[in-house]
């Protein structure tokens, strides 16, 4: 799991990165708004750590942007900013949890299990698609009974995005934002094609496509 920290106080940025790797999880920790804009735009993470009161973009309006170009990675502000208008404001710019300073590692490791279980996020490098077929997302395979079919890098990273997102359906534009971040877009039909070959690869019935609507995995 890729972690975004944003925490311009020194100490406790070190002490959140530490246990957090601690734990398993892959840590980029920054300590300005702009600076963690930037990583958002220009790679992929599972969750981000936003602090509010960071220099150049606070915490809300880094949110804000990012969810306005429907980048919609799980996000937990960590911040002293704790009234009541704080936390309703925090939500509106898109946020799934809000933690209030100071506070235990140990809610910390809670709250991002429950982000973890809300999301499907998995830490494992294999992901149990069903009874008899598994992602293998270092391998890139797609383990089928005794097959073992080879995909690419972006079929496996649009399957997973498919999978963390499976209570929805997923629109083109959505996958393209996401899984290209700052990369350049692909065509829709490049998008489609990959798509295509995933649904042949597990059988059709694991993605459904929603004429109109988009993409959902139903798993």
């Amino acid at each position: 799991m890729r972690i975004l920290l944003l925490e311009d106080d020194l100490i406790l940025n070190e002490i959140i990165t530490e246990h957090l790797e601690e734990e398993g999880y892959e840590v980029f920790s920054v300590f300005d708004g702009e600076d963690a804009q930037e990583e958002i735009y220009s790679q992929k993470f599972d969750l981000l750590l936003l602090d509010v009161n960071v220099p150049n973009i606070n915490g809300f309006d880094l949110l804000k942007d990012i969810r306005s170009k429907e980048i919609k990675t799980a996000a937990i502000f960590i911040t002293s900013a704790n009234m009541l208008e704080d936390i309703e404001k925090g939500f509106k710019s898109g946020c799934d949890d809000y933690i209030k300073k100071p506070f235990a590692l140990k809610e910390l490791d809670l709250r991002i299990d429950n982000i973890k279980r809300l999301y499907n996020i998995n830490n494992s490098s294999s992901i149990q698609i069903s009874t008899n077929i598994t992602l293998d997302i270092n391998n890139l395979l797609i383990k089928k009974e005794k097959e073992e079919i080879h995909i690419t890098k972006k079929e496996c990273d649009v399957l997973q995005y498919l999978i963390n997102n499976k209570s929805k359906h997923v629109s083109i534009e959505e996958l393209s934002l996401n899984v290209w971040s700052y990369e350049e877009a692909p065509l829709a039909s490049t998008i489609r094609t990959y798509i295509k070959n995933l649904r042949k690869f597990l059988g059709e019935e694991f993605i459904i496509n929603t004429r109109g609507v988009g993409y959902r995995f139903n798993g």
